[in-house]
């Protein structure tokens, strides 16, 4: 089967497209390369470098599963250029969706953001909980599930809301919560917690490709919205969980982020999803990486450093 990955060169697409390839099938990356392509050849892969603002049609004809995650990815990032931000992450969604079902695309899985619930006290967050978000990008991920779900009467369509993904990718961010503090002890021996009391969900990034495999492959499946996060940990637990595996200093200062929710991912789970990682494996993944010199503390590794020094737009 042939499939498209849409920001397949990101942290999360990279991890997919060695997954899928790995299942056998045939992948094709659509991307803007804002941030590199750390993907190795392979005979079943073609890479395009495009801009998903200016697609076509024929980028999407002989394809039968499109896995949209091309995005201006988190709060920082969203606030630099907000206009840009909603034409990349609402507008072309709309276009390519619009393009997929013209292409008879079979189904569209999209990645949006656990975030979308806002602040919420509930322990349990389950998909049936009202969106309230509290950023621009959070916004710009609630009015693009709410497109693509205008649209659910002409192609199956599959929404994720992933929580903080941490662990090991070939394109690498430092500027998520696990993988951040966790460089910072290996770095400074010491970790800045914002805050920490606030609650963050995570879920390892081989696992978040592992659902969106199993989405695809579950034929069943053709409509649903599914939470993705398998942690629900405090910031400052966070630094301790890093503190117990390398010898540091936690430094907690005040925070004006006062985000603080969980995930529950029961949905996913009793359709037979089972998570086979988690924040203590990300962390092991990352301490090794920087053993042997793997974990490259390069500047796009944080997504707002290197847009601001490219000026991407």
């Amino acid at each position: 089967m042939k499939v498209i990955v849409i920001g397949g060169c990101g942290y999360v697409g990279s991890q997919l497209v060695i997954d899928l390839l790995n299942k056998g099938y045939k992948v094709k990356v659509i991307d803007s390369f804002w941030f590199g392509n750390f993907l190795k050849k392979h005979k079943n892969l073609i890479v395009i470098k495009k801009d998903i603002r200016k697609l076509k049609i024929t980028d999407f004809k002989g394809y039968q599963t499109v896995f949209h995650l091309a995005n201006v990815a988190n709060d920082p990032a969203v606030e630099l250029n907000q206009s840009m931000s909603f034409e990349i992450n609402v507008l072309a969604t709309k276009q390519i969706l619009e393009l997929c079902i013209s292409a008879k695309i079979k189904k569209f899985i999209f990645s949006s953001s656990g975030s979308v619930y806002g602040i919420k006290k509930q322990k349990k967050v389950t998909e049936n909980l009202s969106l309230i978000p509290i950023s621009i990008y959070n916004k710009t991920k609630m009015i693009a599930e709410r497109v693509i779900l205008s649209y659910k009467e002409y192609i199956n369509v599959i929404i994720i809301r992933p929580a903080t993904v941490c662990g090991i990718s070939s394109r690498m961010r430092l500027d998520v919560s696990v993988n951040l503090l966790t460089t910072q002890a290996l770095k400074n021996s010491k970790i800045q917690v914002l805050g920490g009391k606030q609650i963050r969900p995570n879920i390892h990034i081989k696992d978040l490709s592992s659902l969106f495999i199993f989405l695809f492959e579950n034929q069943k499946i053709k409509f649903g919205i599914f939470n993705a996060g398998f942690e629900n940990i405090s910031i400052f637990n966070l630094a301790k969980k890093i503190q117990k595996k390398i010898k540091t200093k936690i430094i907690i200062k005040k925070s004006n982020d006062n985000r603080s929710y969980r995930l529950d991912s029961s949905k996913i789970i009793k359709l037979g999803f089972k998570p086979k990682y988690d924040v203590n494996k990300a962390i092991d993944e990352l301490i090794e990486y920087n053993k042997y010199g793997k974990l490259k503390n390069n500047l796009n590794c944080y997504n707002v450093k290197w847009m601001i020094k490219n000026k991407i737009k």
